[in-house]
C-alpha cells in the first residue's frame, strides 16, 4: 500500500503521515532522506527525532530507499524533496538525469511488501524560484510527484493542517 501525502510548507503533511503510520503500526519505522547540510538543519533534525516516541525506529538514508525497508513495515519517509535533492546535487543539476534516477528508485519501492507513506511538497504552487536553478529543481519535483501520485493508492493534499483526499484507487 502506497499512500502519498502532498502539500505546502508546514501544511502539516509530517504530523498527519506520522498519525496515521501509528495508526496502522504500533512500531512503524521513519525513513529520512535528508544530507546534514548545516547546523540549523541538523538540530532541525534532532527536533523531529525527539518528537517521536519510542515506538518508531529511525533510518537515514540519502536515495536508495528500498534496500532498508523490511517486507510487512509501515514506513514513513519524509521526504521527497530533500531526497531530490540529493540526486540534484550529485547530478550538477541535471533534471534529465535526477528524475531518471529517482525515477529508477522509486519504482523499487513498489516491489516492496510493506505500507510505504512518503511526504512530498508541492513547491510549485508557492512563489516562482528566483533563480534558474530553483525553476530547474521546481520542475523535477513536479515531474515527480506526478510519477508518485500516479502509483499511490491513496493521495492527500494537506491544506492547513486539514487533510483533503485526492486519490483513493482502494
Amino acid at each position: 500500500m502506497l499512500y502519498y501525502i502532498t502539500g505546502g510548507e508546514r501544511s502539516g503533511k509530517s504530523s498527519y503521515a506520522q498519525n496515521l503510520a501509528l495508526q496502522l503500526s504500533n512500531t512503524p519505522y521513519y525513513l529520512a532522506t535528508s544530507r546534514i547540510w548545516d547546523d540549523n538543519h541538523r538540530k532541525r533534525i534532532d527536533r523531529h527525532i525527539a518528537d517521536r516516541d519510542q515506538r518508531w525506529t529511525s533510518i537515514e538514508e540519502e536515495k536508495q530507499l528500498a534496500k532498508v525497508i523490511q517486507d510487512k513495515s509501515v514506513v514513513v519517509i519524509d521526504c521527497v524533496t530533500l531526497w531530490l535533492t540529493n540526486f540534484f546535487v550529485d547530478t550538477k543539476n541535471d533534471i534529465e538525469l535526477s528524475l531518471s534516477q529517482a525515477k529508477n528508485e522509486f519504482d523499487k519501492l513498489l516491489e516492496k511488501d510493506a505500507t510505504i507513506i512518503i511526504i512530498s511538497n508541492e513547491i510549485g504552487m508557492g512563489v516562482h524560484a528566483a533563480t534558474e536553478i530553483g525553476r530547474k529543481f521546481t520542475e523535477l519535483q513536479g515531474w515527480m510527484n506526478q510519477h508518485i501520485a500516479k502509483h499511490a493508492d491513496k493521495a492527500i493534499l494537506m491544506v492547513s493542517g486539514i487533510p483533503v483526499e485526492i486519490k483513493n484507487a482502494k
